[in-house]
């Protein structure tokens, strides 16, 4: 008898050391959904991918004693598409951080999904504030750059230097809504005038029709609320029928550095635009952007290093939390400083904004560039602190003002 209970003590300990083992083998998951195949996988893409997955092998590819395995998926640009996989990843592969999400629609399913599930994303790719905003969750964040930071830096810049009559060209979904009404808000608090607008369908093939309404406008500036291959397909227009030559300005407050190569500079010269991130501001940016070159033969967007960004500090969040509890995670994400190759003691903010300075550039000359990438020249820099809405602008439910 007496041996039989020793057999029987001895032979729970080892399954309760199987189930043990099992449990620390069982892979901690993280998402990327993003759009792989459309108009912003230039911006966004397997960019996304390859940049998250340099943040877990940076980390050490294990966190909480278990290896992180990566998954990524195509959104398509459509809400649906998007909420369902997201569901999938958190409810059938335990997936704990999903992130990426550009497009704002897509972002804004999504970030439904995740408030309803108490889990964790973190929005690299969509500009709308809202998402701090409206669609604000105690377990969501918005991490790169915003419509309202970009709007602000550029609306303000190109008013200061005459541009104060402007038309908007908008992208006709949340994105573009969002981007005009931000920078309106800047263009008016300057002293300037949104004389008109008009709304451009997503993925459109041409733009003659909308850049014929601006140069009707008269306006000084027509301000582009696009993104990805729509901003493309403006600025080709607008140079083809000759709105520049003319005596208009483009003002494009959210574009993206492969949107600037993919037109070359004869054509993006002297535009004024922002952005959280440029390969070569300082050694740290250039030596980032080198290794990811060198994995994607392009530069990295604020969009793509932004996701690094993210992962990593959700990482370093899990780590010292000690759990996946999404809240106790969430709450670390806000409590320590991020610091990386995008910036340094970066604040997180209670509603899930991190407060990055936002950088004023300008394009450069075709005989001002000395290579393909070399694109941008530094004008000014706004302080993160400055750059986006306050918490009272915000307007974020769960935050006690």
């Amino acid at each position: 008898m007496k041996n039989n209970k020793m057999l029987t003590r001895i032979a729970t300990a080892a399954a309760l050391m199987f189930s043990a083992g099992a449990y620390a083998a069982e892979p901690f998951r993280i998402g990327v959904l993003e759009d792989m195949s459309g108009l912003y996988s230039d911006i966004t893409g397997r960019g996304s991918v390859v940049a998250a997955q340099f943040a877990i092998d940076d980390f050490g590819g294990k966190v909480l004693g278990r290896p992180i395995e990566l998954l990524s998926a195509d959104h398509l640009n459509k809400a649906d598409v998007a909420s369902s996989r997201a569901r999938e990843w958190y409810q059938k592969d335990d997936v704990k951080l999903i992130t990426g999400l550009g497009n704002s629609a897509v972002a804004n399913a999504v970030r439904t999904v995740s408030r309803s599930t108490g889990k964790i994303d973190i929005v690299t790719s969509a500009a709308s504030s809202d998402l701090t905003g409206a669609q604000c969750s105690p377990t969501g964040f918005h991490w790169a750059y915003d419509s309202y930071s970009l709007g602000k830096t550029v609306g303000s810049a190109v008013v200061a230097n005459g541009g104060d009559t402007w038309f908007f060209i908008a992208a006709d979904y949340n994105f573009g809504q969002a981007v005009q009404r931000d920078t309106t808000a800047a263009v008016t608090a300057a002293g300037g005038k949104v004389i008109g607008s008009t709304k451009m369908n997503i993925n459109s093939a041409d733009a003659s029709s909308f850049v014929l309404q601006a140069q009707a406008s008269k306006a000084k500036i027509v301000g582009v609320a696009t993104a990805g291959g729509d901003t493309i397909t403006v600025i080709k227009a607008a140079r083809d029928f000759g709105l520049v030559a003319g005596g208009q300005r483009l003002a494009v407050p959210v574009i993206y550095l492969t949107d600037v190569f993919t037109l070359g500079l004869k054509t993006a010269q002297g535009l004024l635009l922002a952005d959280p991130f440029y390969w070569d501001l300082n050694p740290e940016t250039r030596a980032w952007s080198a290794r990811f070159f060198k994995e994607t033969n392009k530069m990295p967007t604020m969009t793509q290093i932004g996701v690094y960004s993210a992962v990593l500090h959700f990482l370093k969040a899990t780590a010292e939390a000690k759990t996946d509890d999404p809240k106790v995670v969430a709450d670390k994400i806000r409590a320590l400083p991020v610091n990386d190759a995008m910036g340094k003691n970066v604040k997180v903010r209670e509603d899930g904004r991190v407060l990055r300075d936002v950088h004023l550039f300008q394009t450069k000359t075709p005989a001002e560039s000395k290579g393909p990438w070399d694109l941008y020249k530094l004008v000014s820099t706004t302080p993160g602190t400055d750059a986006y809405k306050s918490l009272k602008e915000g307007g974020c439910s769960y935050i006690k003002q």
